[in-house]
């Protein structure tokens, strides 16, 4: 769950496609029914406390919502009480599912609030990372930003015994790519993934995995400025990424420095940074995974790629699911397509029909994508 385009209210008025209203009524038998109720879903970037989505006091007790200018699509919500801490969830307290409607004509929706999260005893989780995991830094400085973050390392089974140098895959949102326990809404697994499939393939690579910064994220994570999340910090995210953070791997490990040997991987916001990188410094990232690139809270980014040269051959692997947003699928072809355009890039295109915005399904395309990276790069 995280990070999606809801019920489009960006586009209303500009769009000639059929507009709806979604009325939501929401019941709860869970405890706290006096205290505000949000919605939080792929209209805000799963911002839990968004007073533009505040539910109303209704009849019976319940509460409601009226949205207009809602385009047809598929849409995904969760209430909250103002913050992921305080989500709806089951009567025994475990997560439920994103709760999902489909839009094609006026909609009235009335669902029921079970528990709340916080009501319930936070069970441990577990430590997953395997023991090619370890944690480089928990306070690695980013003077670019001025801030510090835990950087995560993950090194092949044979590294220690061999004297190979290897190449360097780089990844956002850290927290979610090899421990549990770290990981707010499920991890990547990428650790066990590579564990499998480097032993298949006899392709190995190093994975640097940077955390994300928190309320930050959806600054660090953008290029551009947004009115509705504030002044973009990313050009000072792949600055660091690029002057500070890839000069201390390479003097630390045996990596192979060349910029067709380095890629730069993330998810939704973590996607729109990863294929900015390669926009800024080709020389030194070959290459990008993008999945589910949150393109729609960086526009200009359209014309940035259609002004993008450069005399090297970076590869791009896009990935989408159908049933993110009802932009996510057309944004990721928009920006494919420009870049196919120059007929110079390797590019790779997939959509999952089921697909939805979060670490499962980010998990399970991370497999074909690493496959991919071997073939074209390694």
């Amino acid at each position: 769950m995280k990070k999606w385009l809801f019920f489009a209210m960006t586009l209303a008025g500009s769009q000639v496609h059929a507009q709806y209203t979604v009325r939501l009524i929401v019941s709860t038998v869970a405890t706290r029914q006096q205290e505000d109720i949000y919605i939080a879903g792929n209209f805000n970037g799963w911002n839990p406390k968004d007073e533009n989505y505040k539910l109303k006091p209704y009849a019976g007790g319940r509460k409601s919502i009226v949205v207009k200018d809602v385009t047809a699509g598929t849409y995904a919500f969760k209430c909250t009480r103002g913050s992921f801490d305080k989500v709806e969830c089951a009567a025994d307290g475990r997560d439920i599912s994103d709760r999902i409607v489909e839009v094609n004509n006026d909609v009235t929706l009335e669902i029921t609030v079970a528990g709340w999260k916080d009501d319930y005893p936070e069970r441990p989780k577990p430590f997953t990372a395997s023991p090619q995991v370890r944690v480089l830094d928990t306070a690695f400085s980013i003077p670019q930003l001025d801030r510090k973050r835990r950087v995560w390392v993950y090194l092949p089974k044979g590294y220690a015994s061999s004297s190979k140098t290897y190449p360097v895959l780089y990844m956002q949102d850290g927290q979610n790519l090899f421990n549990e326990q770290t990981a707010a809404f499920g991890e990547w697994g990428v650790d066990e993934c590579l564990d499998t499939l480097q032993q298949q393939l006899g392709k190995e690579c190093i994975v640097v995995g940077i955390d994300h910064g928190g309320t930050r994220r959806m600054t660090e994570y953008n290029p551009y400025d947004n009115d509705k999340f504030g002044t973009g910090e990313g050009k000072r995210y792949v600055d660091f990424l690029a002057h500070t953070l890839k000069p201390y791997i390479d003097s630390k490990y045996r990596t192979q420095k060349a910029s067709e040997h380095n890629f730069i991987a993330g998810s939704s916001m973590g996607g729109l940074i990863s294929l900015y990188a390669v926009m800024q410094y080709p020389s030194v990232f070959g290459g990008a995974g993008v999945f589910s690139p949150a393109l729609w809270t960086a526009p200009a980014i359209y014309s940035d790629l259609e002004n993008f040269s450069t005399p090297t051959m970076p590869k791009f692997y896009f990935y989408a699911g159908a049933k993110e947003s009802t932009t996510m699928v057309s944004d990721m072809q928009k920006a494919s397509d420009i870049l196919q355009k120059k007929q110079r890039y390797v590019i790779r295109n997939v959509v999952n029909p089921l697909g939805q915005h979060n670490e499962k399904y980010w998990r399970q395309e991370f497999a074909a994508f690493y496959v991919w990276l071997v073939k074209e790069n390694f």
